[in-house]
């Protein structure tokens, strides 16, 4: 799945949902962590969804579950013509994250963050690309490097509940 610049791509880009991909789950028993989930397509309030259902635990320095996108195989995706991405999210009233990893990025936990609330009913998340903050890296967000997209449940003990409908990419 690539992105490019060119106008014709993009604009078929910008009305894709991404949901149509292939996610996955992670969680951070990857790295000796305890946290549990799974990944579920789901009917919810009459919504085709993808459900991240879990329970996130901070014991044995642990602390996440995922549903995480790679885009474009093992090259990166261009992003750079849009804005941001837009979400219709239920959840359990928790907070999440939407975490983006380029190519300029090595290290697991380097990742680009904004985060966003999921209430019970269907609701619409705009997060533009300039509300992402760095985390533990000094580079600069390279939309034309955009490599993964991840949903996560993070940092705290509590049980995740998030159901996707739509995520794509827009323009202002």
């Amino acid at each position: 799945m690539a992105y490019s610049s060119d106008k014709q791509a993009s604009k078929t880009s910008q009305t894709m949902n991404l949901l149509d991909a292939d996610w996955r789950m992670i969680s951070d028993q990857v790295m000796g962590g305890i946290s549990s989930g799974r990944l579920s397509r789901d009917q919810i309030q009459g919504r085709e969804s993808l459900c991240l259902r879990g329970t996130v635990s901070t014991e044995n320095n642990g602390g996440f579950i995922q549903m995480a996108l790679d885009l474009a195989g093992a090259d990166a995706a261009d992003a750079a013509s849009f804005d941001g991405l837009k979400l219709w999210v239920s959840g359990n009233q928790q907070q999440y994250n939407v975490h983006l990893r380029t190519t300029n990025l090595w290290l697991p936990w380097q990742s680009y963050r904004a985060s966003f609330y999921a209430d019970t009913d269907w609701q619409q998340v705009t997060l533009p690309f300039a509300s992402f903050e760095a985390y533990r890296t000094g580079r600069a967000l390279d939309l034309s490097k955009l490599k993964r997209i991840g949903l996560v449940a993070i940092g705290r003990d509590f049980a995740a509940e998030l159901c996707v409908s739509d995520i794509r990419f827009y323009r202002d």
